[in-house]
């Protein structure tokens, strides 16, 4: 991957040795001990020197690279379950240093940018792997650091314009969301702003939603860098002008835009502490939050999906229980996870009989994870419906929410018959088929949006949600096939969502993680792993929409087209200079922070 070349030193070797070499063959010296070096030296010489410079340009080119893995491994621990979310911030600058360098080409862009989101993606998605082995794993993260790695080739490309940091933090956030889009519907999980949970940029989230946090933090880390090549480059200038003194840095751009993103984080972190405490109606009401947990972990978990229902109904009858007896508040509906009756409730009567029986004992509705029955069921293709069920105690199954964005490769399969040939766990992935709907059931005289695990990731699932009403959001998941990881990093997620649409979210789990999310991203009562247990708590109801919900896709349009018309300014501008679209003759750079003096 070194991009540094050795053709001018090799020119200046041979020209040297040309000189060297040119002497009359008829004109002797007339002091043989003052004879110069023979030819043979002199070719060790230009070798050994040709050597030395492609030793050294090595060795940049290998730092770069070192300073690339640190920089994605850096970026991995600012998410959970490490959750050092500052390390975001000299994770991005090393990588914008060494992609600001003008000794990286576009190709090593590309190539940096790839090192970057391996060393990223492998230690954060190993729980993709835990049951279908090494090879998925690494492919996702393989087609998740691509991504990383067009944003290197990106950052080359607009490194040039003035603001730099600018187009850089663009850039980024235009990558992010092509990620979260395709193919297959997208990948988001790795957002910056996912590793956000606990940081004061979090409260940003409540302007741009997930997109803002990201660009957000990006161009802290980005202008940092530049202020400290500035700093560096004023620092090794010698001395000009009369009196002596060196040249100002340029570090007014950089600097304001640190200021900026100082002043926001402080501006909109008083508003969100603010709002989660106002604008509502005034109305509370109690949840009940209830984690089964599983009989076994793993896939073979679900061929005892009885077991499972069960130990829903039964942790439900313990809650019933200690409110008969004061020790609970009773609660106004009850949250069940994702898969909670693998069983279809509605066909099975057995299934619908022990719903029944958790739904009388508490007296309230219970949101109930179903899997039900698609009408286009066969056993070639077992089509069904990832469903949040609203059960009453009286009339049964009521209002649902069916999964309207269901996980590839796990619910379904795309292009099932290609990728049959290369996994033996193709045949394991679902025939879920995506609902429709608002994204909003109602349950005790409460509008709740629900976005079932996977979908939380998106964007737009509940803030389809809050925009058709919903007052309260919920986050029933099935996380027991991948471990406490992805589940401390799927809370770090509803954090973003309960700050950006300023609304408390409920996640619970089948085996954990279980939490009540305030709408400042704060998370209370929450649940140990692979235990039974509930939540119970008073929350309140909000009704306001905040900026991110009205207009956050409107945010991130207009983060990627800057991005792009980065790309064409600079892609013009070096037309302009070239004359055309040759490629420019290599210069040697000026000092940097990163070139070996």
């Amino acid at each position: 991957m070194a991009d540094e070349t050795v053709d001018e030193t090799r020119d200046e070797d041979l020209a040297d040795l040309d000189e060297q070499s040119d002497v009359p063959a008829d004109d002797e010296p007339e002091d043989p001990v003052e004879a110069g070096p023979s030819r043979g030296k002199l070719f060790a010489a230009a070798v050994g020197a040709r050597v030395t410079a492609f030793g050294r340009a090595w060795m940049r080119a290998a730092a770069r690279q070192g300073a690339a893995v640190v920089g994605g491994l850096a970026l991995c621990a600012s998410f959970p379950p490490w959750g050092f979310w500052w390390a975001a911030f000299p994770a991005l600058s090393i990588l914008g240093l060494v992609l600001w360098s003008s000794k990286t080409t576009l190709r090593g862009g590309l190539g940096y940018g790839l090192l970057f989101g391996l060393a990223f993606f492998i230690p954060l998605l190993p729980w993709t792997g835990q049951l279908v082995g090494a090879v998925p794993w690494l492919a996702l993260s393989l087609l998740c650091a691509t991504w990383v790695a067009l944003f290197g080739l990106l950052a080359v490309a607009v490194r040039n314009l003035p603001g730099w940091p600018l187009w850089f933090a663009a850039a980024w956030t235009a990558t992010e969301w092509g990620k979260a889009s395709v193919p297959f519907g997208g990948f988001p999980w790795g957002r910056i702003a996912f590793g956000q949970g606990d940081s004061p940029m979090l409260s940003l989230a409540r302007y741009g939603g997930a997109p803002l946090v990201s660009f957000a933090v990006a161009l802290g880390a980005f202008a940092v860098t530049a202020l400290g090549i500035e700093m560096y480059r004023w620092w090794r200038s010698p001395s000009v002008g009369p009196d002596g003194a060196r040249p100002v840095p340029s570090v007014l751009l950089p600097g304001t835009c640190v200021c900026l993103v100082l002043i926001a984080m402080a501006v909109s972190w008083q508003q969100v502490r603010h709002a989660s405490h106002g604008a509502t109606d005034g109305r509370t009401v109690t949840v009940a939050a209830v984690q089964g947990n599983v009989p076994r972990l793993g896939l073979d978990f679900n061929a005892q999906r009885r077991a499972v229902l069960d130990y829903h109904v039964k942790e439900t009858l313990v809650l019933a229980q200690d409110v008969k007896a004061g020790k609970a508040p009773a609660p106004q509906f009850v949250v069940w996870p994702e898969n909670s009756s693998d069983i279809d409730p509605i066909r099975n009567a057995d299934a619908a009989e022990a719903i029944n029986e958790a739904a009388q004992a508490i007296g309230v509705p219970i949101l109930v994870g179903g899997v039900l029955r698609h009408p286009d069921f066969t056993p070639e293709q077992p089509k069904s419906i990832n469903s949040i069920i609203v059960w009453d105690p009286n009339s049964g199954p009521g209002e649902r929410h069916d999964k309207q964005i269901v996980q590839p490769f796990g619910e379904y399969l795309p292009w099932r018959s290609f990728f049959a040939h290369f996994s033996e766990y193709a045949d394991r992935a679902g025939y879920f088929v995506p609902g429709d709907g608002n994204g909003v059931v109602t349950a005790g005289g409460v509008k709740i949006g629900v976005a079932t695990c996977w979908e939380v990731l998106f964007d737009r699932a509940l803030r389809q949600s809050t925009l058709n009403g919903a007052e309260i959001l919920t986050v029933p998941s099935n996380n027991a096939l991948f471990g406490t990881a992805m589940s401390e990093q799927q809370l770090a997620i509803s954090k973003v969502r309960a700050v950006e649409h300023d609304r408390e979210v409920i996640v619970v789990g089948t085996t954990g993680i279980s939490a009540f999310v305030s709408p400042d991203g704060v998370d209370a009562g929450r649940t140990k792993f692979f235990q039974p247990a509930y939540i119970d708590m008073q929350v309140r109801l909000h009704n306001d929409l905040t900026p991110a919900t009205q207009w956050g896709p409107w945010v991130e349009w207009a983060l990627a087209l800057i991005a792009v018309l980065a790309v064409l300014a600079s892609a013009g501008l070096a037309i302009l200079h070239n004359g055309g679209l040759k490629r420019p003759e290599r210069e040697v750079e000026p000092a940097s922070p990163i070139k070996e003096t």
